[in-house]
C-alpha cells in the first residue's frame, strides 16, 4: 500500500504545474487536445507508472535485505533487463495506448517509395512495414518524427502533423535525420549508456543513503535501509543527481542529433534539389511550430537541451558541403 500512496501523492502534488504546462499549450495554440482526453492521458499514465514502480520497489527492497552492502549492486541486473523490456515493449504495448499508429503506406506510399529510395542509397534495408505514421494532430499541432524500440520493435514514426505543415521534400529530410538515428545505433547506444549509467547511479544512491540516514535517520524516524520510508529518502537523492547529471546527458543528446542532422543531410543530397535550403527551412519550420527560442543562453544550452539551437543547426544546414572541396561524406558515401 505504501508504495502506489507515495507515487500517486508525489504526482497529485506536481499536478498543478503540468495542469498548467498544458493550459499554456492550449493558450498558445500548441496543443489542441481537450481536459477529458488529458486526464484520461494522466490516469494511464499513472497506473503504468505505479505499476512498473511496484515491481521495481519490491524487487529493489528484497535485494536490500538479502544484501545490505552490495543491493546497488545486484539490483542492477533485474532493472538492466526491466529497462531493456521497456524499450521493447513499449512501441508494441504503451504507444498505443496513447496515440494512433498505422503503416505509413497506407495513407502515403509515395514517401515510402521516396524513403525507399534513401535507405538504399544508405546501403541499410528497413521494411515499410517499420514505418508507421502516428496520428499527432488529434492531440497536437506540434511536428516530430523519431525512432523506437529494440530488436523485432525497432521502427521510425512519423507524426501526421509533420507531412501536413513541411513540404515532401522537407518531411524526406526529416525521416532521413530518423533514418540516422536508425542506422547509427542510437537506441542501442543510449540503452548501453543508460546501463552504464545506472550502475554509477544506484552507487551514488547507496551512498548518499547511508550519509542521509547517519545525519537524520533520528529526527526522520528511519529505521534502517529496509524501511519502507527510505523509499522516499532515494527518491529526493534521485531528483538531486537527476538535476546534477543533466548536463552530461543533454550533451550526449545533443551529440547524437547533430550526427543525426549530418546523416539527413547526405542521405537527401543529390536526391532532393537545393537540399540545404530544404533541411533549413525544415529546421525553420520545427522551431516556429514548437516557439523555440532559435539563440538560447549558452549556459541553459549547456544544461537543458536535447538538440543543438535552432540557430545553429540553420547554420549547419547551410554550412556543410563536404562535395564541394572534395571531401569525403562521414557517413553516406
Amino acid at each position: 500500500m505504501f508504495v502506489p500512496l507515495l507515487f500517486l501523492t508525489i504526482d497529485v502534488l506536481e499536478l498543478p504545474v503540468r495542469l498548467y504546462w498544458h493550459a499554456l499549450s492550449l493558450h498558445y495554440q500548441q496543443s489542441v487536445q481537450g481536459w477529458g482526453s488529458w486526464f484520461w492521458d494522466w490516469t494511464k499514465g499513472e497506473f503504468l507508472s505505479i505499476g512498473f514502480g511496484i515491481v521495481l520497489v519490491l524487487i529493489l527492497f528484497a535485494v536490500m535485505r538479502r544484501s545490505p552492502r552490495r543491493w546497488w549492486l545486484y539490483f542492477w541486473f533485474p532493472a538492466v533487463l526491466i529497462l531493456l523490456g521497456v524499450i521493447v515493449i513499449t512501441p508494441l504495448v504503451i504507444d498505443p495506448l496513447f496515440n494512433k499508429f498505422e503503416p505509413l503506406s497506407n495513407q502515403h506510399p509515395e514517401l515510402v517509395a521516396a524513403i525507399e529510395k534513401l535507405t538504399n542509397r544508405a546501403g541499410v534495408s528497413i521494411l515499410p512495414e517499420r514505418i508507421f505514421l502516428m496520428a499527432a494532430s488529434q492531440k497536437t499541432n506540434a511536428i516530430n518524427a523519431y525512432v523506437t524500440g529494440l530488436g523485432a520493435s525497432k521502427r521510425v514514426v512519423i507524426w501526421d502533423t509533420t507531412l501536413q505543415k513541411t513540404s515532401n521534400d522537407e518531411s524526406l529530410f526529416i525521416v532521413g535525420h530518423e533514418l540516422g538515428h536508425y542506422v547509427l545505433g542510437h537506441v542501442w547506444q543510449g540503452f548501453l549508456l543508460g546501463a552504464a549509467g545506472l550502475l554509477l547511479a544506484l552507487y551514488l544512491l547507496f551512498r548518499g543513503l547511508h550519509w542521509t540516514m547517519n545525519r537524520w535517520a533520528r529526527d526522520w524516524k528511519l529505521y534502517g535501509q529496509e524501511d519502507w520510508a527510505s523509499l522516499a529518502v532515494l527518491l529526493l537523492l534521485l531528483q538531486g543527481l537527476l538535476f546534477v547529471s543533466s548536463p552530461v546527458l543533454s550533451g550526449y543528446s545533443r551529440m547524437q542529433e547533430h550526427a543525426a542532422d549530418v546523416y539527413g543531410l547526405e542521405v537527401i543530397h543529390g536526391l532532393v534539389p537545393h537540399s540545404e535550403e530544404v533541411a533549413a527551412h525544415a529546421f525553420q519550420v520545427l522551431g516556429e511550430m514548437d516557439l523555440s527560442d532559435p539563440n538560447p543562453p549558452p549556459f541553459i544550452t549547456f544544461w537543458l537541451y536535447s538538440h543543438p539551437p535552432l540557430a545553429d543547426r540553420l547554420v549547419f544546414a547551410h554550412t556543410y558541403d563536404p562535395w564541394s572541396n572534395g571531401r569525403s561524406p562521414k557517413y553516406v558515401k
